[in-house]
């Protein structure tokens, strides 16, 4: 893993001032079957053949989910921002380190593995477990690439994120 994470980059002061941006994009571009082999690793034969549909988080958690879905021949549902789906959706307002949102996703059924990109303060996933309910969902399980350590011990719930990449 320390291949993978010496290829994430930081940019301080983006996307506002105090905030210091884990940028993946060098790790996709030279490392992406291994990135996604890593996610995909975190869980097992057994808990894979209990997902129906991965869903990722907009926008860098869609290029991880729909990667480890197709890997797996499971479906795949986005998480996007207010606005870009069609309806009819779901939304759930939610806070975030440096700001607020409302992320929507369309109604389904089945079991769903929910994969972001960063762990950072929580608040993103806590919203995306809700919304996934809300939406007739029932999340099985949480990956993400980063855990950027700032909320050692986070639970979503019953559910502990699982992540490749940590920092502490």
């Amino acid at each position: 893993m320390q291949e993978l994470k010496a290829l994430v980059t930081e940019i301080p002061d983006f996307p506002k001032p105090g905030i210091l941006f884990k940028d993946i994009s060098p790790l996709l571009r030279h490392h992406f079957d291994a990135t996604i082999g890593a996610l995909d690793d975190l869980f097992s034969r057994d808990e894979w053949a209990d997902i129906d549909v991965v869903a990722g988080v907009e926008s860098r958690g869609f290029i991880l989910a729909a990667a480890m879905a197709e890997r797996r021949g499971k479906g795949f549902v986005p998480i996007r921002k207010k606005g870009k789906l069609p309806p009819p959706v779901i939304d759930v307002a939610y806070d975030l380190e440096y700001g607020s949102g409302v992320l929507e996703m369309q109604t389904g059924q089945g079991r769903l593995l929910l994969i972001d990109d960063v762990l950072a303060t929580g608040g993103t996933l806590e919203a995306s477990v809700v919304l996934c309910g809300r939406a007739g969902y029932r999340v099985q399980d949480i990956g993400v690439l980063l855990d950027i350590g700032l909320v050692p011990g986070f639970r979503c719930g019953e559910l502990t994120p699982r992540s490749v990449i940590q920092y502490v």
